[in-house]
């Protein structure tokens, strides 16, 4: 499967424990997708909500395109989603939860040209599953490097 990943939110993985994902569509206008392409888009501080039945993704920032003519866009404006009906009431059954959050982890091309964005259902960390998830981390490179150097 060719995707061409334009943005990525590395900070949601070490934020939240992700428990499902979706893959949607999102409506874009001409000049949105031709700064996607050049890779210029921003998940970090985005996050979706659900409204009147449609989903909607809020603070993902896409940079104007340069060479665009006509009148420039709000690089913030809110953006709708398209999910098929039947993970839209899933959603809506997950997201009343407490703690559960829906945000973007990535944005990318499929082989067709069109743009996905992949949402996660998220329940956010605490301070200490952070940490020990580092520390973790920390000691797996650790053993790799130890086993670098035993060779």
């Amino acid at each position: 499967m060719g995707q061409k990943i334009v943005s990525k939110n590395k900070k949601a993985f070490h934020e939240y424990h992700i428990e499902q994902t979706f893959e949607a569509g999102i409506v874009l206008s001409g000049p949105e997708v031709k700064s996607l392409r050049a890779g210029k888009a921003n998940l970090r501080d985005g996050y979706a909500q659900l409204k009147n039945g449609e989903v909607f993704l809020y603070n993902v920032h896409i940079s104007p395109y340069s060479y665009a003519t006509h009148i420039d866009q709000d690089p913030l404006r809110v953006r709708k989603l398209l999910l098929h009906r039947r993970e839209i009431r899933k959603l809506i059954g997950k997201l009343h939860e407490k703690g559960i959050a829906l945000i973007p982890l990535k944005m990318y091309f499929i082989e067709n040209g069109k743009a996905k964005v992949e949402l996660a259902l998220a329940r956010g960390k605490k301070l200490y599953d952070k940490r020990a998830a580092l520390k973790e981390r920390e000691s797996h490179r650790d053993m790799e490097r130890g086993l670098r150097h035993d060779d």
